[in-house]
């Protein structure tokens, strides 16, 4: 081994002691030998290496597998031609949600690891989509499939498998233990022993493993790898706050959690260091943001407070909360980034709210959200009572006004939103449904029972293509413009993520951050109005040498000297990109 190899093979062996204590770490550094040695140390192939981890081309498309389904071909070549077809290279990476077979949760509940659901494809339609497009993929590591192979096996109480769960006792406190959900923590499950009852945090359909137990690390390490293996770039935790149990905690963010992310962190590092890790936890931001360690655990973390703060600023026209956010914004440590994202496949996380927009203002934005046929779901606290969890509905009808969605106004609102979002420090994430305007789709939520199907609708190829030719329908006039200013934003250096990020003092009702490169060559400004009404501002304002430059807007085109300039005037949710040039 290379020095650098030898160092992060020492820490690795440190993490495996401080999870599993002395005694069992001979046999499990035996282990972490064979894994090194099966898939090589120093290892990087081509598509995994670049000179940066990212830059501001970097854009990332969220999708299911069959989210597009042609005539007789798979789902998955069907999704890499119509992304290849109609948005090319203003994305670079797609997000590939849980492409295993599953039991429920629309794929996060996963029956075989190892396999692809054959309704979508094969590991060759994974390698081809990796082939054109960084791939990201989910390691759902907290739980598995009731209806898994490991879950039987424990059931009739053949080794290893029977050793992978969690058994407790009903009759344990654990009204410490933190929920996301308002279903039982414990589900009964019977064994050879007679009946036991099972850790299940999210569903009775996803049992929680048991990561006490290094067996289950080894069997995720080695997942890992299989993913790399065929193509994967980006791994993205799933759900890892709830990793690790301990009776009398909260049984989130444990320090046994952070030290599996660092360890995952550590494999990755050594064998391909290329690879991404990205961590999902939906928590109040300071919560969130510890998933970076000290830069040695994710190299990215989710924005989750990003798409309910920027939602309240736009129904409201109230700038203040979203302001007060991101004046606070900490920097990521180096090497590491925001994913900033307004949408996916789960609902808009309210959590990450908490001491960010008081109680009032939740509360007026679930009804809003409510009145516009959204859901809110809700979770189950210490003391019983329940309280909203996240708000499920399509991030274009929860800027909408009734009545009025392919309206000019409500076009310009959804589209303010997601420019804020690429324009911030970070590197963006566009679920498909928000590229095509998708409205709450009810019929999905009727036939599933589950709120978060709102948000899950799947579209015939042709069916697609359709709406994308007719020019008057929303889905084709946001798709046009939204894949426009993607390519916009990927020619200018000041939209790196590592490019920092200052916000402006503005008048109420406007956003704006200025932007500069990493190398400080290009700087941007950002301005955005949030409000209904037209609204003006001192150029002034917005940078102090303003009247020394000759301008340029980037969205609508258009330039000027700053002397010129007595008074910016922003339309409706207009959003300029400005660059200055002395």
């Amino acid at each position: 081994m290379r020095v650098v190899e030898r160092a992060v093979y020492e820490r690795l062996t440190e993490r495996l002691r401080r999870l599993y204590g002395e005694k069992d770490l001979p046999r499990l550094v035996n282990r972490l030998d064979l894994l090194v040695g099966r898939y090589g140390v120093g290892n990087c192939p081509d598509e995994h290496c670049r000179e940066e981890l990212w830059d501001q081309r970097d854009a990332v498309l969220i999708t299911y597998g069959d989210m597009v389904r042609g005539v007789e071909e798979s789902p998955l070549p069907s999704l890499l031609r119509f992304v290849e077809q109609h948005l090319g290279d203003a994305v670079s990476a797609v997000h590939l949600l849980p492409f295993f077979p599953y039991s429920s949760d629309d794929g996060f509940s996963v029956i075989d690891y190892r396999e692809v659901d054959p309704a979508l494809g094969n590991w060759e339609d994974i390698q081809a989509l990796s082939g054109s497009y960084r791939l990201m993929a989910d390691l759902v590591i907290n739980h598995v499939s009731a209806k898994s192979a490991w879950f039987r096996n424990y059931g009739n109480g053949v080794a290893p498998e029977r050793h992978y769960f969690i058994e407790m006792d009903p009759q344990t406190d654990l009204s410490a233990v933190t929920r996301p959900r308002t279903t039982p923590l414990l589900r009964p499950a019977q064994t050879p022993w007679g009946e036991r009852h099972l850790w299940a945090t999210f569903s009775h359909d996803q049992i929680d493993l048991d990561f006490r137990n290094p067996d289950v690390l080894f069997e995720f390490l080695d997942i890992l790898l299989l993913y790399v293996h065929h193509g994967v770039d980006i791994i993205r935790l799933d759900a890892i706050a709830y990793l690790w149990k301990e009776i009398g905690t909260s049984c989130i963010h444990l320090p046994e959690t952070h030290e599996v992310v660092k360890l995952l962190r550590d494999v990755l590092e050594m064998l391909v260091p290329g690879v991404i890790l990205i961590t999902e936890t939906n928590v109040p931001h300071r919560e969130n943001v510890s998933y970076f360690g000290d830069a040695d655990e994710a190299h990215l973390v989710y924005q989750f407070s990003l798409p309910p703060l920027l939602l309240h600023a736009l129904e409201t026209g109230e700038s203040r909360y979203l302001v007060e956010w991101a004046t606070n914004l900490e920097p990521p440590p180096r090497g590491c980034s925001f994913f900033n994202f307004t949408a996916s496949h789960d609902g808009i996380g309210v959590r990450p709210l908490e001491g960010l927009l008081p109680d009032d203002e939740l509360h007026a934005l679930v009804d809003c959200i409510e009145q516009k046929g959204g859901k809110v779901s809700r979770r189950t606290n210490p003391d019983g009572s329940q309280t909203p969890y996240e708000l499920n509905i399509t991030y274009f009808d929860a800027l909408s006004f009734p009545g009025r969605k392919d309206s000019d106004l409500c076009i310009a609102r959804f589209l303010c939103s997601q420019t804020i979002m690429l324009s911030l420090q970070g590197i963006p994430g566009i679920y498909f449904n928000s590229l095509i305007a998708a409205p709450n789709w009810l019929a999905g939520v009727q036939e599933s029972d589950r709120a978060r199907t709102i948000n899950r609708q799947k579209w015939g190829m042709d069916e697609l293509e359709g709406l994308l030719q007719d020019p008057t329908h929303a889905a084709s006039r946001v798709f046009r413009e939204y894949v426009r200013r993607l390519r916009i934003r990927g020619g200018h250096a000041a939209f790196h993520p590592d490019g920092p990020q200052q916000v402006l003092k503005l008048p109420a009702g406007l956003f704006g951050i200025k932007r500069t490169s990493p190398d400080g060559a290009e700087v941007l400004w950002v301005v955005a109005n949030l409000t209904i009404e037209p609204v003006g501002v001192q150029p002034g304002r917005i940078d102090r040498h303003f009247r020394k430059k000759a301008w340029y807007e980037l969205i609508q085109g258009w330039s000027a000297a700053g002397n010129d300039l007595e008074r910016l005037q922003l339309s409706p949710y207009q959003v300029l990109w400005l660059v200055g040039r002395s």
